[in-house]
């Protein structure tokens, strides 16, 4: 086994979503260590000693701190090259894993997203434009907010995984090699019947770029999903984004079931009701009514 097989084996099994992203922290990482390509970086690596390798993830993840890089960023790119070593000691190329921790951050701040107001400006919005931008943007805002898909779920929906009979969409989750089907409301298997009925219903990507020139009317990337929520932000003077109309959906969604983070977790595909949990707690603001509670009980 060598370094071609390894980084070879390391792409299996994994979504191209998360492939994409792991291949990006990589190629920073080789480009840090001065490595031709990602293969290179991983022998340099996998060459040291133990102590050695784990000094070298460490410089790397000072390097990104200096960078201005996130926490979740850096995180994401430690998360990336642990991954590569622990394949590595399992295919025998190395007796160590790397024992380099992440960086620490608060997760959750703003978990409310634009609301249900917000939705409703950016829909009206997406609403006054030409007919076929008009129904494919309401489409994605309604698959954003409704069932809350993340914008690289929608990015990578093709037509045959709608069933408007079934009102089903079978969705590519987060990490997960294979799709599960998902209800639709019914506004929202309307929206994407409007859309169909624009689009046409010929196999491809589910949602298209809107060229006049017909210069890009291939698949709407995730970045693109991006751009034209913030676009329609801008017009409605809504700091928006596709994982705000998310956030939106799952506080709406513990609104509607009185807290019920269980039916919420499933509803939002969390891997833990722990998550869901943050949400709870940031919608109904435990911490503040606790500390009026508090104050409450002052004799001042």
């Amino acid at each position: 086994v060598g370094g071609a097989d390894l980084v070879k084996a390391f792409r299996a099994g994994k979504s191209a979503a998360t492939m994409r992203a792991y291949q990006s922290d990589l190629r920073e990482f080789a480009a840090c260590v001065k490595a031709k390509s990602i293969r290179d970086a991983a022998t340099r690596l996998l060459s040291r000693s133990h102590g050695e390798a784990n000094l070298l993830a460490i410089q790397w993840r000072a390097y990104l701190m200096q960078k201005g890089r996130s926490p979740s960023g850096i995180n994401r790119c430690m998360s990336a090259l642990r991954s590569l070593v622990t394949l590595a000691n399992t295919l025998g190329l190395c007796g160590w894993n790397l024992n380099i921790t992440n960086v620490k951050h608060v997760g959750y701040r703003d978990t409310r997203g634009p609301g249900r107001a917000g939705f409703e400006s950016l829909l009206h919005a997406a609403k006054q434009q030409r007919p076929d931008k008009s129904a494919r943007d309401a489409a994605l805002l309604w698959l954003l907010y409704t069932p809350a898909l993340r914008r690289s779920e929608v990015a990578g929906l093709d037509v045959e995984h709608f069933d408007a009979q079934a009102a089903r969409l079978h969705v590519l989750g987060k990490g997960k090699t294979e799709r599960e089907p998902i209800t639709l409301p019914l506004q929202t298997c309307e929206a994407l019947k409007a859309w169909l009925a624009v689009r046409g219903t010929a196999p491809g990507p589910l949602f298209q770029n809107c060229d006049r020139a017909k210069k890009g009317n291939g698949r709407l990337t995730a970045n693109g999903v991006y751009r034209i929520v913030r676009r329609l932000g801008r017009r409605t003077q809504i700091e928006a984004r596709p994982h705000g109309l998310r956030h939106a959906g799952i506080t709406a969604a513990l609104d509607a079931t009185g807290g019920d983070v269980r039916s919420v977790r499933a509803f939002s595909r969390h891997a833990t009701v722990e998550t869901v949990l943050h949400y709870d707690d940031n919608r109904s603001d435990k911490a503040g009514n606790v500390a009026q509670v508090v104050a409450n009980g002052v004799q001042a």
